[in-house]
């Protein structure tokens, strides 16, 4: 098992991604703390990694408040010894064009949402990784892997998020050069359109014309970047760290 005797952090782990991610890991040995703000989420997230044969605790809380990631950090060290790995997977979007362009056009970008989304996204990133470091740089090893995204490379209707994205990369590439003294990795993975409840919203005809930006014609499965998250926070990704990992089916190759 590619996790056998590690504790992780899984942001987000309600459902979607962090979820596939807390079951993937429950699959390759790891413990693991569950972390969101979506209680009942939580609750059938740990009961699908006990059925897998794994072991969870969970933490109801916000990545953009100091004293819930410290919680999270105190009970992965109290319940299991220790704390190996972070997947800082959490985020939201609030998209909104940034000026009206025509008459009539809705949706433009607010301070309530440009604001949310940063401290979300990367306020979230930094304050996560920053506690989590505490016991790794301890401990002398550490995985963290960011969440970053194909809308890093620019995306309209989403300023404020395509902003979070892209400062994720560039903490991620920061905080590999800080820690790498201490044994820490920090990698980051940017998807592509992904099958989760972010994506089950968008109207059919505007999928449509996504897919055919993508040259696997789909959506990733959150299982695809499950795969990516247990393989960068394994001991076989020892030797990788500031890398970006775009998993989107191609589709940043014509970007």
């Amino acid at each position: 098992m590619l996790l056998e005797n590690d504790v992780a952090i899984v942001t987000g782990a309600g459902n979607g991604i962090g979820r596939a991610t807390a079951v993937r890991f429950a699959q390759e040995g790891a413990s693991i703390v569950l972390a969101d703000m979506d209680e009942a989420g939580l609750a059938e997230t740990k009961r699908l990694i006990e059925a897998a044969g794994g072991e969870g605790s969970v933490v109801v809380g916000s990545v953009a408040v100091r004293e819930d990631v410290q919680k999270m950090v105190d009970t992965a060290v109290s319940t299991y010894g220790k704390l190996s790995i972070l997947i800082n997977n959490a985020g939201i979007t609030r998209d909104g064009l940034t000026t009206r362009i025509k008459e009539g056009e809705a949706r433009l970008m607010s301070d309530d949402k440009w604001d949310a989304v940063l401290t979300v996204n990367l306020k979230g990133t930094w304050l996560c990784s920053q506690l989590a470091a505490v016991p790794m740089i301890e401990a002398g090893y550490g995985r963290i892997v960011n969440t970053a995204s194909i809308a890093a490379l620019g995306n309209i209707g989403q300023a404020n998020y395509s902003a979070s994205k892209a400062g994720v990369i560039g903490l991620t590439k920061t905080l590999a050069l800080e820690w790498a003294r201490y044994g820490i990795a920090v990698n980051c993975v940017a998807p592509g359109g992904v099958k989760t409840s972010m994506t089950e919203t968008i109207p059919e005809k505007i999928v449509e014309n996504l897919l055919k930006g993508v040259p696997f014609g789909r959506f990733a499965e959150p299982e695809e970047i499950a795969a990516v998250h247990a393989f960068l926070s394994s001991k076989e990704a020892s030797y990788i760290t500031g890398q970006v990992l775009f998993v989107d089916g191609g589709t940043s190759v014509g970007a």
